[in-house]
């Protein structure tokens, strides 16, 4: 059985992001949110704050152990980009990305 939890809209580079997932891939839950807890990056608390979600729909669903479960996959995906403009010399303007991520993070139990 899996759990699942998504972050849309959420105002960090998917690129940023993606660093941060990529750690905590395969660790057993717990692990995980330690890890997240004292990583000093952005992503890692939007991150955190996803798997406690997934944990918490894990803890609804009957017949799963919150004890045993494993991060199957954490996914960064591009959201929407916010489109801003900064002035620039001599009357120009050039166009500024604010990009957004839609996170997922899917636990399910034991090592598959």
């Amino acid at each position: 059985m899996e759990s699942r939890a998504i972050a849309r809209y959420q105002r960090v580079s998917p690129r940023k992001a993606r660093l941060v997932a990529r750690n905590v891939q395969g660790m057993a839950v717990e692990d995980a949110l330690n890890l997240l807890l004292f990583t000093p990056n952005k992503p890692a608390g939007i991150i955190y704050g996803v798997m406690r979600s997934a944990l918490a729909n894990a803890g609804q669903i009957g017949g799963m152990d919150p004890d045993n479960l494993v991060v199957k996959e954490v996914m960064v995906n591009e959201g929407p980009a916010w489109k801003r403009f900064m002035p620039r010399a001599q009357g120009r303007a050039t166009r500024i990305r604010k990009r957004t991520s839609h996170i997922t993070v899917i636990l399910s139990e034991g090592r598959e």
